[in-house]
């Protein structure tokens, strides 16, 4: 059971956390207007940024398997307990929390503001999601190497 619980939670690792982390860091890209100028307005593709945005919060939804699994998966080989995993816990918490309350919000403002405001607000908005995703995407990293190095670990590695 214990491994078939563990190829679950690695499947739906890679099938629903993968994606939003991928479509998340190609948003702002697409979804930056162009400088005054016309610099990088062949990036600008609010079809695309929508797409995107769609991917993301889908996936974020699927992504909800991925904990539930690992919690199955870490009761069942009796780690719980072990610092690794509950570092991972709340590194997972964390990264669920910035996609939740900054990323999917600041890709949604992003769409609904085309047009409005001043270019270089719209632009610098679009940087600091950037930032946002890349330390949502740092998270999950740091969590993927805990999850193989497991320090400390009496299971293995």
């Amino acid at each position: 059971m214990t491994k078939l619980l563990l190829s679950l939670h690695v499947l739906a690792s890679i099938l629903a956390v993968g994606p939003v982390t991928v479509a998340a860091s190609m948003f702002p890209r697409y979804a930056r207007p162009p400088a005054p100028g016309g610099a990088g307005a062949g990036d600008h593709d609010l079809r695309t940024a929508a797409f995107l945005h769609k991917i993301c919060r889908v996936y974020a939804m699927v992504g909800i398997a991925v904990p539930v699994l690992g919690f199955a998966t870490g009761a069942q080989m009796g780690v719980l307990g072990d610092a690794w995993l509950l570092v991972s816990i709340v590194l997972t918490a964390v990264a669920a929390a910035l996609l939740m309350a900054m990323v999917l919000p600041g890709q949604r403002e992003l769409l609904e503001e085309e047009g409005e405001g001043p270019v270089a607000e719209r632009r610098a908005a679009a940087g600091r999601l950037a930032m946002t995703t890349g330390i949502f995407n740092l998270l999950w990293a740091t969590v993927v190497v805990l999850m193989i190095v497991r320090p400390g670990s009496t299971t293995g590695a």
